[in-house]
């Protein structure tokens, strides 16, 4: 990955963070608890915690990618940065700015 490469990466991978946070920020939102109201009825409360737990389930993983995201970001520069971390082969750069916490070429990733 040539310099020009890296820059647009890091680029990429920042603005990915920042809509990675928010989404986190968003998904708190929709996880706080639900209080034991009785003016929204059985049915719509049993469909609130429904989607509570989808909304935790969204929040562990964008916590878990926003993790990786950082991770990655200081990486950039190491020498092995972009390539697979099972084959060793080059990561394309095109799947790198679609997947910026990308470690594996898409072949190791199946």
């Amino acid at each position: 990955m040539d310099a020009g490469e890296k820059k647009q990466f890091r680029q990429v991978a920042q603005e990915v963070i920042e809509l990675t946070r928010r989404e986190i920020q968003r998904l708190k939102e929709l996880t706080r608890p639900i209080a034991p109201d009785g003016a929204i009825g059985r049915i719509s409360r049993i469909e609130a915690i429904g989607e509570k737990s989808i909304n935790e389930a969204a929040l562990r993983t964008a916590t878990s990618r926003l993790a990786a995201l950082e991770n990655v970001i200081t990486q950039i520069d190491d020498i092995d940065f972009g390539y697979c971390q099972v084959c060793g082969e080059a990561i394309p750069h095109g799947r790198l700015m679609l997947v910026p916490e990308s470690r594996l070429c898409v072949k190791c990733a199946d």
